[in-house]
C-alpha cells in the first residue's frame, strides 16, 4: 500500500477548507441531484421488511432487467448466456471487481495517460503492474503504441470514453480497433463509459460491447453518478463475459455482500426516468462549458488546450517550468480557486491541471474561471 499514490482529491479539498470562498473546479460531480422518480422508489423499499436484509450478491432482478433494456436499446448490448450484468457499488468497484478477477501479482495491466488516478491505484492495489501508454497531443488513442506495449503478462487494455481527465472522446474506428487487438492478443479490453451521456458538437458515443462476437473478452463499466445526480448513493454496474460471472461473484460477496439495496431501489427509479434526464440538464452543462472555453482563449499564450468533446473536463497544459502542485496550491492560497495537478493523472514532463466544471452554475463558472485566468496571467509569465 506504501506505493499507491494519496488520492488527491481529499488533499485539494483540505486546501479549500484552510481557505474559506475558495471556488472548486477540481471534484467531478454535477450541479443537479437525482430524479423525482429515484427518491420517489424509496417508499417502497420500506414496504417490505425483507428488503432489511442481504440480497442478491450481484444485484436486485428488477434492477438488472431494466440495466438490460437500457443497454440493448442504447449501447446496442444484448445481454446473453455469454455475458452478463452485475450491479456494483459505483464504477471504481466495478473496475476493481474486474481487475482481481482476470489477474494474478505481477501481471500487467495497459493504461493510456493522462489516466484516471483510481485505476491506477487499484492496479496497484492488486500488485499489478500498471503500463501506460502515452496519447497523443489531442489525448487520442494511439492503438500502434497499445499493442507495442502488449508483453505476455499483459492482461487488460483500459479505455475511458468520454474521458476522465481529458473530456476526450474516443472515435468508434479507434476503439473497434482496440478491442480487435485484445482479441487478436487475447486479453481484456476493459471500457469505462461512466460519462456516456456527456458529449457535444454532435460528437457520438460508442460501446465497444456492442461489437459483435467481443463478449468473451470485453468488459463495460458504468455509473449513476453522473447521469443522474448520484454520486453519493454508490450505484454502478458492469458488463462482463460469462465466464468472470463467478470470480467476481467472490469479491463482491467478499468486500461488500450485495450492493445497498436502498441504493438499488433508487437506481431502478433514475433508470426508469432515462437518459432523458440528463440531457434536460446538458443546456446548462453547455452554457458554463462555454463560459470555460471562451475564458480559457485568454491563456493561449500560456497554456496548450486539446478539443475536449465530452464530460465536464479540461486538461491544461502550462507553459511554465512549475510544478504542477504548487501551482495549483498557489491558485487556491492566493487565488481562491481549485483544479487538480497533472501529476495524479500520471503526466511526466510538463506542468498540468484538470479543470472539472459540471458543478458549476453560470455566475460561479465566471467568476472561477475568472480567477483562474487571472492567477495564470499572473503566475506564468
Amino acid at each position: 500500500m506504501e506505493t499507491v499514490q494519496s488520492p488527491i482529491i481529499p488533499v485539494i479539498g483540505q486546501l479549500i477548507r484552510e481557505n474559506p470562498g475558495t471556488i472548486s473546479l477540481g471534484q467531478g460531480v454535477v450541479s443537479y441531484g437525482p430524479p423525482e422518480k429515484a427518491i420517489a422508489a424509496i417508499p417502497e423499499f420500506f414496504l417490505n421488511l425483507e428488503n432489511h436484509k442481504y440480497k442478491t450478491v450481484i444485484g436486485i432482478s428488477p434492477l438488472r432487467e431494466i440495466i438490460a433494456e437500457k443497454l440493448s436499446q442504447e449501447n446496442g448490448i444484448s445481454i446473453t448466456p455469454n455475458n452478463a450484468v452485475v450491479v456494483t457499488a459505483g464504477g471504481n468497484m466495478g473496475f476493481m471487481n474486474a481487475i482481481l478477477a482476470i489477474t494474478s501479482p505481477g501481471d500487467e495491466i495497459i493504461i493510456n495517460t493522462p489516466y484516471y488516478f483510481n485505476h491506477e491505484m487499484a492496479i496497484m492495489m492488486a500488485d499489478c503492474r500498471p503500463i501506460l501508454v502515452n496519447t497523443d497531443d489531442t489525448y487520442q488513442l494511439r492503438p500502434e503504441a497499445i499493442e507495442a506495449a502488449i508483453t505476455a503478462k499483459t492482461k487488460a487494455v483500459v479505455t475511458i470514453s468520454p474521458n476522465n481527465p481529458t473530456g476526450a472522446v474516443y472515435p468508434e474506428e479507434t476503439l473497434r480497433r482496440v478491442n480487435e487487438i485484445c482479441r487478436h492478443h487475447n486479453i481484456y479490453h476493459i471500457h469505462d463509459e461512466a460519462y456516456e451521456y456527456f458529449t457535444y458538437n454532435g460528437i457520438s458515443h460508442f460501446s465497444p460491447a456492442s461489437i459483435p462476437e467481443s463478449e468473451p473478452y470485453t468488459i463495460s463499466l458504468y455509473s449513476l453518478s453522473k447521469a443522474y445526480g448520484f454520486a453519493s448513493w454508490r450505484i454502478g454496474y458492469m458488463v462482463i463475459p460469462d465466464h468472470l460471472l463467478e470470480p467476481i461473484n467472490k469479491i463482491q460477496d467478499t468486500i461488500l455482500i450485495c450492493p445497498p439495496v436502498i441504493s438499488q431501489y433508487a437506481a431502478l427509479g433514475a433508470l426508469k426516468t432515462g437518459k432523458s434526464y440528463c440531457q434536460e440538464h446538458l443546456p446548462n452543462i453547455i452554457a458554463v462549458r462555454d463560459i470555460v472555453l471562451t475564458s480559457l482563449q485568454e491563456l493561449q499564450d500560456r497554456c496548450t488546450l486539446a478539443p475536449a468533446d465530452g464530460a465536464f473536463y479540461c486538461f491544461l497544459k502550462v507553459h511554465t517550468n512549475l510544478e504542477d502542485f504548487e501551482l495549483v496550491k498557489t491558485l487556491i492560497q492566493t487565488y481562491k480557486v481549485a483544479v487538480l495537478p497533472g501529476m495524479t493523472f500520471g503526466t511526466q514532463n510538463g506542468c498540468y491541471l484538470r479543470l472539472a466544471y459540471g458543478a458549476l452554475k453560470k455566475d460561479t463558472a465566471k467568476e472561477g474561471i475568472g480567477r483562474l485566468v487571472e492567477g495564470i496571467k499572473t503566475i506564468v509569465k
